[in-house]
């Protein structure tokens, strides 16, 4: 699916979020403080339960990617999607990978970051579900509306932790201490 086409019934969600600081910060944190706000764990992160860092190689195919120290000096790199646009500070579009996808699956995720009143507004859209097969384990036995309920939770999960992120960094921060 092409972003901007009419989606198939459970093909996308869209999830959003206002954060108060200007757009430039916005994608900033988005991009670079990846590893700090993105959830941890199985459900989240490629690595699971062994310690790993988020990255973004920040141009078109850059990845989005885990390194992940799996023990004895071995580091496993998990790529989760390959940059398409890369437009600072308006717009991100990857091709997304989860890694239970075979080479020739993917998503397509983009990422939105319109100036708002009060702050940016942080938008993603991921689609594109309909390109994999019914029954398919991403689909954790869900289809159609069920299906994009739970992306987009997930989704929406992760926007939460950005939110949380940029507030505590923003309160935190020494022009507001003054």
């Amino acid at each position: 699916m092409t972003l901007g086409t009419a989606p198939l019934p459970g093909d996308q969600a869209t999830v959003a979020v206002v954060v108060h600081v200007d757009q430039r910060t916005a994608f900033e944190v988005f991009t670079t403080e990846i590893d700090l706000w993105w959830r941890g764990g199985v459900r989240f992160r490629p690595g699971g339960r062994y310690p790993g860092a988020l990255s973004f190689e920040p141009r078109v195919d850059g990845r989005l990617f885990e390194s992940v120290d799996i023990g004895r000096g071995t580091t496993v790199v998990y790529e989760m999607g390959r940059v398409k646009v890369w437009e600072p500070p308006a717009r991100i579009v990857l091709e997304w990978r989860n890694t239970n996808f075979t080479s020739d699956e993917s998503t397509e995720l983009e990422v939105r970051f319109d100036a708002s009143p009060g702050g940016t507004c942080v938008t993603i859209r991921h689609g594109g579900w309909s390109r994999l097969r019914p029954g398919h384990p991403a689909r954790h036995g869900l289809e159609g509306a069920a299906f994009s309920r739970m992306i987009g939770l997930w989704w929406a999960d992760l926007l939460t932790m950005l939110r949380e992120f940029i507030e505590a960094r923003e309160t935190d921060s020494p022009r507001t201490r003054e």
